[in-house]
């Protein structure tokens, strides 16, 4: 390994911190979008079969259980004073503050595969100018050293797209997951306002 590192020259050293970053942000981002953690399923139960007796019940069960969707359900229920088109207003405002929260790291993810390659293309680049430019002194005595200087080069391309492609799935992975909770909030969100509105109505 040490000597794989070693003979990608140079732009394998830069490689190495950028599949450092990739790999943290990838375990972050995977602790941080649980479904727990976004919707938890006491909260998510409790909106959905209305299994709360008073408002207060469920700002309870939402302080208990801190999470994306319990702010949302709390931002909701502050604002049941005002018209129901209101309160979509406060709530729309405040989901993409929430999504912008979870979607936090995942631009670094998407650096780190549109450079990851890119540093690996230049560092094979660079290592086959090195190669010619000795071969170009020497003459080309051994096919047999020219082969192996080539493949050193290719190190860095091969690690390029090793940090790239679990950070592309990753990626991709994370943002869907994001636009299924943020699916899952507003549906959640909807109920929630609907019921409370038409118990107002019927009152």
């Amino acid at each position: 390994m040490w000597e794989f590192l070693t003979a990608g020259g140079p732009f394998m050293w830069l490689l190495v911190p950028t599949s450092i970053v990739g790999l943290t942000f990838i375990i972050e981002r995977g602790l941080a979008l649980r479904w727990q953690k976004v919707i938890p399923l006491r909260v998510q139960e409790a909106v959905e079969n209305g299994t709360f007796e008073r408002l207060e019940e469920l700002k309870q069960i939402c302080e208990e259980q801190p999470s994306t969707l319990s702010r949302l359900i709390l931002t909701a229920q502050e604002h049941l004073h005002q018209p129901r088109e209101e309160n979509i207003d406060v709530i729309q405002t405040r989901a993409r503050r929430e999504v912008v929260k979870l979607e936090r790291g995942l631009v670094i993810l998407e650096i780190v595969v549109g450079i990851a390659p890119l540093l690996g293309l230049v560092g094979t680049i660079h290592g086959l100018i090195r190669l010619f430019g000795r071969l170009g002194q020497a003459g080309l005595g051994d096919n047999a050293q020219l082969a192996e200087g080539i493949a050193i080069a290719l190190n860095t391309t091969l690690m390029g797209l090793l940090i790239a492609i679990p950070s592309l799935v990753a990626w991709s992975y994370y943002n869907k997951k994001v636009d299924t909770f943020a699916v899952e909030m507003e549906t959640l969100c909807d109920e929630f306002l609907r019921r409370q509105y038409r118990g107002r109505k019927r009152s």
